[in-house]
């Protein structure tokens, strides 16, 4: 094979890899990265839309589920060996320590919420996938273009079995926290 047709591959990075990076200050502090299927994503700033989105959909957990249910915003979500996100907002299983002596997986997830405007696309395809692989049961992404809600839950393969896109007037009922049933405008 000459110089001219050798196949051109990408370095792939995986979790222990992308800590030791992160440990040894490689990034600028005021990065915005997630590691996304070996590869080391530029994700966008957060606009002020995204944030009181973010406080609102906070501010409403924090009153109405149980004590030890943990909500976690923009943590670390390790799945598998190659990817570690930042989900916007999850619901968490109880804990002892609060996850503190290591990061939730994906079967401590409850609920994962992405809010989106211009990482929209990726949110509906390459983290859909994602976290449809790891079976994170229910997945929102709150649609800031469009507002609307769009609820994904039973995943098989990379994909859900099912999709709902929700506006202000419809309410939802977590899952897996079925005594939980949230009106949309809440959050919208």
């Amino acid at each position: 094979m000459t110089p001219a047709t050798a196949t051109v591959r990408k370095h792939l990075t995986d979790i222990n890899e992308w800590q030791k990076l992160g440990e040894a200050n490689i990034f600028p502090p005021d990065s915005r990265l997630e590691l996304i299927e070996g590869e080391i994503l530029d994700m966008a700033p957060i606009g002020s839309n995204h944030s009181g989105h973010l406080n609102r959909i906070n501010k409403l957990f924090s009153k109405i589920i149980p004590d030890d249910v943990i909500s976690s915003i923009q943590n670390p979500l390790p799945l598998g060996d190659l990817s570690e996100p930042e989900p916007d907002f999850m619901l968490l299983k109880p804990n002892d320590d609060f996850y503190s002596s290591r990061h939730p997986n994906a079967g401590d997830v409850l609920l994962l919420i992405e809010v989106a405007d211009s990482s929209l696309l990726f949110d509906q395809n390459q983290k859909l996938r994602l976290y449809a692989r790891y079976n994170i049961p229910e997945y929102w992404l709150m649609n800031l273009n469009d507002s609307s809600l769009e609820v994904y839950r039973q995943p098989h393969g990379d994909c859900y079995g099912e999709k709902t896109t929700l506006r202000a007037g419809d309410s939802v009922t977590l899952s897996q926290l079925n005594y939980i049933t949230l009106n949309i405008a809440d959050i919208l």
